[in-house]
C-alpha cells in the first residue's frame, strides 16, 4: 500500500514562500513518479510540479520560475519549494504518486495518471 503524507501549508501574504514535503515509503520513493497537485475551491484539481524517479522535472507553466520540486534521498521525501506566491496560487496541495510515470512521455502529467493520494494541506496566499 503507498501511503503519502504532506505537510507545511499555511497562510503566506503574496511574495512569500512556502515548503511543502510529502514523506512516503523507501520503495515508493525509490521507484515512483511522485508529483504535486493543487485545488481550489469549484476548480478541478491541476498538475503543478512533477518528478520521476531519475530527476526528470516537469512544471505547469504558472509554475515555472517559481515552483521548485525535489527529492532528498536521505528522508524518502519530495518537496515543493513554492517562491513568490501569488492569491491563485490557494489551494489544497495534494502529493501523488504512480508507478509509471507520463513525465517521460514528455507531457505534463494529469490526475488520471497517478493512483495514489495523500490528504492534502491547506495553501492560502493573502494580498
Amino acid at each position: 500500500q503507498v501511503q503519502l503524507m504532506e505537510s507545511g501549508g499555511g497562510s503566506v501574504q503574496a511574495g512569500g514562500s512556502l515548503r511543502l514535503s510529502c514523506i512516503t515509503s523507501e520503495y515508493t520513493y525509490k521507484n515512483y513518479c511522485l508529483g504535486w497537485f493543487r485545488q481550489a475551491p469549484g476548480k478541478e484539481r491541476e498538475g503543478v510540479a512533477h518528478s520521476d524517479s531519475s530527476g526528470r522535472t516537469m512544471y505547469v507553466d504558472s509554475a515555472k520560475g517559481r515552483f521548485t520540486i525535489y527529492r532528498n534521498n536521505t528522508e524518502n521525501t519530495v518537496f515543493l519549494q513554492m517562491n513568490d506566491l501569488k492569491p491563485e496560487d490557494s489551494g489544497v496541495y495534494y502529493c501523488a504518486a504512480s508507478k509509471w510515470c507520463a513525465v517521460i512521455t514528455g507531457r505534463l502529467p494529469l490526475v488520471n495518471d497517478y493512483n495514489y493520494w495523500g490528504q492534502g494541506t491547506q495553501v492560502t496566499v493573502f494580498s
